[in-house]
């Protein structure tokens, strides 16, 4: 990674998330550092606590389903 690519570090209500759903867990830590940035910055660009909370629940489901990355989702602007 270089320099201009931010990682965003684990929100607590997404990492609390994940570590209730052992399926989701497995697969964040089989995934990249670039994938889990990818994860947060989706959760995290939510406007609304609303969706966020949303953005998490459906995080873990997908996770827990083997998705590795945030599906239609143009990616982390911050990189």
């Amino acid at each position: 990674m270089t320099k201009k690519e931010a990682l965003h570090k684990l929100p607590t209500d997404l990492g609390k998330a994940l570590t209730s759903s052992p399926g989701a867990l497995a697969v964040w830590k089989d995934i990249t550092p670039l994938a889990r940035n990818e994860w947060i910055c989706w959760v995290i660009s939510g406007k609304k606590a609303e969706t966020r909370n949303i953005r998490i629940d459906k995080a873990i489901s997908k996770l827990k389903g083997g998705m590795r990355r945030p599906c239609c989702w143009a990616g982390c602007p911050h990189r």
